[in-house]
């Protein structure tokens, strides 16, 4: 599949193992080369989360999102629109990769590092699926020090087999892999300085999502 060009607005969506969409994101590409994808959002960005992650976030109870993957071993969540907020947002994703690397800048800069472990990616002609796995790393912005998040939505979701053995083997090695770049400053990280220096373009509007087509929720097969 032909690279995305600069500037092109692109969909990054989760894709559960049912074929069924569980977020989508509108992004916009900043660089796609054979290294890494590199895309990017502002607040207004439009998004469609599931229904128990907006109402986790707006009503502030991190417990929801325990609901939200009970709904996801059942099949039974809906997505809801919403906006990217409060933050600019530099995803690098290597193709093969069970991570990305996301950076996100507030007015004062680059505020941390983020490593989301997901699945590889899948290209489509509308941007690429993943599928997030759960747990995170959350970096400072010189590099100095790390903590991991969420490791008890991981072990949730691990119980619900959401995550399966063979995931968790990845994400085990994805994990030593990160760690690696993140003392060695390899990856992204050979460049930390110039991605921290990164802020979006103000021509650019906040991309959009396509819109909604009938049964949207359900992923066709396609080639990539």
């Amino acid at each position: 599949m032909d690279r995305f060009e600069t500037g092109r607005t692109v969909v990054r969506r989760d894709v559960h193992g049912s074929g069924r969409v569980w977020s989508e994101h509108a992004r916009r590409v900043v660089a796609d080369t054979s290294e890494a994808l590199v895309a990017a959002c502002p607040p207004g960005a439009e998004t469609r989360w599931p229904a128990l992650y907006v109402r986790a976030h707006d009503d502030g109870d991190r417990s929801v999102r325990m609901e939200a993957f009970d709904a996801m071993a059942t099949g039974t969540w809906e997505l809801a629109h919403a906006v990217w907020q409060e933050t600019e947002l530099l995803l690098w994703k290597p193709p093969a990769a069970w991570f990305s690397i996301n950076a996100f800048y507030t007015s004062a800069g680059l505020r941390n590092w983020y490593a989301n472990f997901e699945h590889p990616t899948r290209r489509t002609t509308a941007g690429f699926d993943t599928f997030d796995l759960a747990v995170d790393l959350v970096v400072a912005p010189d590099l100095s020090c790390w903590e991991w998040k969420d490791e008890d939505e991981y072990a949730h979701v691990r119980r619900l087999g959401i995550v399966t053995d063979t995931e968790h083997q990845a994400v085990d090695a994805a994990r030593d892999e990160v760690l690696a770049m993140l003392t060695e400053h390899t990856g992204v990280f050979a460049n930390a300085e110039r991605w921290a220096a990164w802020r979006w373009e103000p021509v650019w509007p906040p991309p959009r999502l396509p819109r909604p087509r009938a049964a949207a929720n359900r992923v066709a097969p396609e080639g990539g």
